[in-house]
């Protein structure tokens, strides 16, 4: 009987700890002056690494940077991204179009972290809003920059050529091929 009533007492006595912790957090709060930031005046710095809206970049030659590959489709776990794919003569791979519901997007980078060529990138800028959800809809025009974004410098075709862009050995960081008859018995 003694354990069951001793039980008892400290269940009522967390219960009134607990509501007394409450009750004066409330109270300290009660007190004190209100911080109010004038948001559209004064816009909190965001952090460097925050990811908000998606644009493609170009990349120093002034040519977009997307070749198709479809991995940013493939990764995004909304599938929010929509690509076609086209050629040019010369081999160069391009989107034919390219489609970004935001409406649907939940900003999670992925699709950065899988494009080799550095052709999506996320921006801190995080204040569009829109009346009609197929506002929301951004095609390629609306997505393409000037510039190259993170990385100016960075070109995709330099280090990878095209589909036939010359013999092998030619392209930046590209050691000559290997004589495989030379390596027989």
């Amino acid at each position: 009987m003694k354990g069951k009533l001793f039980e008892g007492l400290r269940v009522f006595s967390g219960v009134v700890a607990g509501l007394a912790d409450s009750y004066l957090v409330t109270l300290k709060h009660l007190f004190r002056k209100p911080i109010t930031e004038q948001y559209p005046e004064y816009r909190r710095p965001r952090p460097e690494r925050s990811r908000a809206r998606i644009v493609l970049t170009r990349d120093p030659t002034g040519d977009e940077r997307c070749v198709a590959c479809y991995l940013c489709s493939a990764v995004c776990p909304t599938d929010c991204i929509s690509i076609e794919a086209a050629e040019r003569e010369d081999g160069r791979r391009y989107p034919a179009w390219f489609r970004i519901n935001f409406a649907r997007c939940i900003y999670c980078g992925l699709c950065e972290e899988a494009c080799p060529t550095l052709a999506i990138q996320l921006t801190p800028d995080f204040e569009f809003s829109k009346y009609h959800v197929l506002d929301f809809v951004y095609e390629k025009k609306d997505l393409l920059i000037d510039n190259g974004g993170k990385n100016d410098a960075y070109n995709y075709y330099r280090h990878a050529g095209v589909k036939e862009g010359g013999p092998k050995g030619t392209h930046l960081n590209e050691e000559d091929p290997v004589d495989v008859t030379g390596n027989m018995p």
